[in-house]
């Protein structure tokens, strides 16, 4: 077999040596596909297609455009501590302890006659089934007559509540009134002396702001701690029918509910009312219910017994753009009345379900949520101006705002002061 095929790869061999000399020995005479090409005749130029509009001139004679350029921002030397500040504040906030009695579920085997022989001599008391829950939380004293501001939720459903001040004092607190739509509750103290904090407008707290949260967390006792203003007007949570949070990273946690949240000169801003969190301590984002907003509901409860909203009695919902379309609708503006309660006041004026309420006294709708809480500070009584869509014809009609009625809202099982949280 190599007889045959040493003839043939000879020459192959033969021929690759004589490519490798040929390759070193004149590189001169072989073709460069890198080396710079030979000039060639002019060429005309490819025309070029312009990005430019026809209205515009390619290069137009315009001097550069005048920037308002912002001044260095200025960075004041803040306090080295907040002491002054806690010294203000804290001693208005106290820690509260609710308690109340439920029934105790019933063992299985207590049902059998049989076991049950055995209770019947030790009285009525062997056979009561009662547990005590407990609670604690803060809350805030606003004013000198022994008003304690304090979340809903800390208090709810409690027989018994005690209030306890940072001085030592303890004493059993009265329920003014509470407001579950909004979370908030007012307490009242007999007690001399009392330490009041100060209230600031809130509609002047800025993003950036220093924020001090006093409160009760966990029981451990009277704590601060710091952060800032994260966001103003937070709603859209789920967490209150009426929202409209100042939000902070200050740390909030469980037993912070109802507590103050303070800016430097130590006057309140807000009432700490909840945080989002998957651990069920702080994660950085905490609510709290702003001092302007808190400061009505006081004055209404205290005043009126209850808070007095606005309501038109109907039941709302989103309008999407498949349904905006399918009204006649060109943009989702307004919602839908997917529901009239017998007797309010839409059901009065003759809404029906399937209307599009698109504006209210000549606003339109653009949140629902908004509108909802701009129709409950408009007094019952009012004559209100509302522009509805009607199997795709506008109509105008006029409606007379009544009062809301009180939510059936029922007591939590769990502890009230893990809502925070």
């Amino acid at each position: 077999m190599r007889r045959y095929v040493l003839p043939y790869l000879w020459p192959v061999v033969t021929g690759v040596l004589l490519a490798v000399v040929i390759l070193f020995a004149l590189p001169e005479q072989l073709p460069n596909p890198f080396r710079d090409s030979p000039p060639q005749a002019p060429q005309s130029p490819a025309p070029v297609i312009s990005t430019v509009p026809a209205a515009v001139e390619p290069n137009p004679n315009r001097p550069a455009p005048e920037i308002h350029q912002a001044a260095p921002l200025s960075r004041n030397k803040g306090p080295v501590s907040y002491s002054r500040a806690v010294e203000q504040a804290a001693p208005a906030v106290v820690n509260i302890y609710s308690s109340r009695i439920v029934e105790r579920d019933q063992h299985p085997l207590m049902s059998d006659p049989f076991f049950q022989q055995f209770f019947d001599s030790q009285g009525d008391d062997a056979t009561t089934h009662q547990r005590m829950l407990s609670s604690l939380g803060s809350g805030v004293i606003v004013s000198e007559d022994g008003y304690v501001l304090t979340n809903h939720h800390v208090i709810n459903g409690a027989d018994e509540i005690q209030v306890a001040l940072r001085d030592g004092r303890e004493t059993l607190a009265e329920v003014i009134g509470t407001d579950p739509e909004s979370d908030l509750a007012v307490l009242r103290i007999n007690l001399d002396d009392l330490p009041v904090i100060e209230l600031t407008d809130s509609a002047d707290v800025a993003v950036g702001d220093v924020a001090l949260a006093i409160g009760n967390p966990f029981g451990v006792g009277q704590t601060v701690t710091m952060g800032i203003i994260s966001a103003t007007g937070r709603n859209h949570l789920g967490l209150n029918a009426y929202e409209d949070f100042i939000q902070t990273d200050a740390a909030i946690n469980p037993g912070n509910s109802g507590g103050a949240l303070v800016n430097p000169d130590g006057a309140m801003v807000g009432i700490n009312t909840a945080i989002f969190s998957r651990s069920g301590g702080s994660q950085g984002i905490g609510f709290a219910i702003p001092a302007n907003l808190a400061h009505s509901i006081l004055d209404e409860l205290v005043t009126q017994g209850r808070v007095i909203r606005g309501w038109l009695g109907i039941e709302a919902q989103a309008l999407s753009r498949e349904l905006a379309a399918s009204f006649g609708l060109q943009t989702p503006q307004g919602v839908i009345v997917a529901g009239v309660v017998s007797g309010g006041p839409a059901a009065q004026a003759g809404l029906e379900p399937g209307d599009v309420l698109l504006a209210v006294d000549g606003e339109p709708i653009l949140d629902a949520r908004s509108t909802m809480s701009e129709i409950a500070s408009i007094p019952p009584g009012t004559s209100l101006p509302l522009t509805i869509v009607r199997s795709g014809e506008r109509m105008e009609m006029t409606l007379e705002v009544g009062e809301r009625p009180l939510p059936a809202i029922p007591i939590n099982e769990e502890v009230p002061g893990q809502r925070d949280s």
